[in-house]
């Protein structure tokens, strides 16, 4: 007798389970692996006794969204299996949450027919419908052979000052699955200041962040095209405006770096020479968009309030589609860029490099950009509502620029902190944890997840000029 009820709610759950689509999957799953991440994260062989459950949490969402901002000493409150469970949630968040829960679906729902598996390439950055396994597999070699190729290079030339083998090898391997994941998390609570002029450090680092960022497509389209890169219309159209997207915007946030620390009295820029001031700026401007690792000291104080801006803007476009970083992304600021154009131009079409762009690609761009622009403005809003902070510099309270500047790190998962983050009491912390879940899964997801698909309406209306 009693049987029969176990029986019939374990086919409601079963049900449950297979009805959920592949958003409300993956939020769920994000969730779990931050919840059991917590638990693990909070026992004595994972951290000090200072490091307590709310810490856990904080550190395991971070982790999980490949963001880097966390309120506790990495290197000195988790013991060796803390560190490496922290390791392993970055891999696990930076390989793409989206990928590894849609490969996880195929063994949880079962018979996926053509509709589900369109519906996971969709999820997946349209990965394609000869399956999810495949492409995973292939995502998961590249990483590793460039994360290997990093710690190789860091462990040889990079943390040479680091004399004992063992934790010369942990320092490499860790800081080169951090930087290729874009998780920004180090094991010194200075991140890279200490090597800041390193230029080992600086480049491997930035190279690792950079070929994360980019995302898998990108390497696999330039890789299959490797012997006809002359031509560069051999690349598709996403991988040519990912590629030149990216470096515009380095050497746009290198250049104004310069530009507006240049002007700054007492800066920390100020006493360094222009050979320093160069590399600073560069790797800033490629670990802002994405990573979070930091070589330098930063503040209010340290940066101007132009260079602030400069950088919460670079953070707010982020890295490219099926990347490991956050943001708006690349490819939607260069959609943005070339519909702002063409309707200067006149043009009823978007078109970019001789290619004309759907409109509701066009339409997504739009809905993504406000959508994550209004989401960061409530973060901040939020923030303002009561104390958030009792120890601040100035007097407790905390400007809207320092809230603003967190607000973006923490939604485009970059992880760079003006100080803000420890000061912050539990309710600014918490706003912080849900734009880092929020920001790592896209705001197209999350409301996919909390809405469901919708089916086309069939009725048309009637257009209607609008003054613009």
């Amino acid at each position: 007798m009693t049987a029969s009820p176990l029986r019939r709610r374990w086919h409601r759950l079963q049900h449950w389970r297979q009805q959920l689509t592949v958003p409300q999957f993956t939020a769920l799953t994000g969730a779990g692996v931050i919840a059991v991440g917590t638990l693990l994260m909070a026992t004595p062989l994972c951290s000090r006794e200072s490091v307590d459950l709310w810490d856990a949490l904080f550190t395991v969402t971070s982790a999980i969204t490949v963001t880097g901002l966390t309120i506790i000493d990495v290197g000195q409150e988790l013991t060796p299996l803390g560190q490496l469970l922290l390791l392993a949630l970055i891999i696990s968040g930076g390989l793409g949450l989206m990928a590894i829960t849609t490969f996880l679906q195929g063994f949880v729902q079962g018979h996926s027919g053509l509709r589900t598996r369109l519906d996971k390439g969709r999820a997946l950055d349209e990965f394609g419908v000869g399956g999810i396994g495949p492409t995973f597999n292939r995502i998961l070699i590249t990483g590793s052979c460039v994360m290997a190729l990093g710690t190789v290079v860091l462990y040889s030339f990079g943390f040479s000052d680091i004399s004992q083998p063992l934790e010369r090898f942990w320092a490499a391997l860790f800081h080169a699955v951090s930087a290729y994941n874009n998780a920004g998390f180090g094991l010194w609570s200075d991140s890279l200041m200490r090597y800041r002029d390193n230029p080992v450090v600086n480049g491997v680092v930035a190279i690792l962040v950079v070929m994360g960022g980019i995302g898998w497509r990108v390497i696999n389209d330039v890789w299959s095209n490797r012997q006809r890169l002359i031509r560069l219309s051999r690349l598709s159209l996403h991988t040519r405006l990912a590629l030149r997207t990216t470096l515009v915007l380095i050497i746009v946030g290198t250049l104004g770096l310069l530009f507006t620390e240049s002007f700054a009295s007492g800066g920390v820029m100020e006493p360094l020479n222009w050979a320093q001031k160069w590399q600073v700026a560069l790797f800033q401007s490629i670990s802002s968009r994405t990573a979070g690792f930091n070589s330098v000291s930063f503040s209010t104080a340290a940066f101007s309030d132009a260079g602030l801006l400069l950088l919460i803007v670079l953070m707010f476009i982020g890295a490219s589609p099926g990347g490991t970083g956050g943001g708006i992304k690349t490819t939607t600021f260069a959609t943005l860029m070339g519909a702002t154009r063409s309707t200067l131009q006149g043009r009823q079409e978007v078109v970019i490099h001789q290619r004309q762009i759907p409109a509701t690609v066009v339409l997504r761009a739009i809905g993504v950009t406000i959508a994550s622009l209004i989401f960061v403005l409530l973060m901040a809003l939020l923030l303002g509502l009561g104390p958030t902070s009792s120890g601040a510099a100035n007097g407790g309270t905390l400007s809207f620029l320092e809230k603003l500047f967190t607000c973006m790190s923490a939604f485009g998962t970059v992880g760079l902190d003006l100080g803000v983050t420890a000061q912050l009491n539990r309710w600014g912390q918490l706003v912080l944890m849900v734009g880092m879940f929020v920001g790592r899964l896209g705001i197209l997801l999350l409301l996919s997840a909390l809405y469901g698909s919708r089916p086309q309406p069939r009725v048309g209306y009637p257009r209607e000029e609008l003054y613009i």
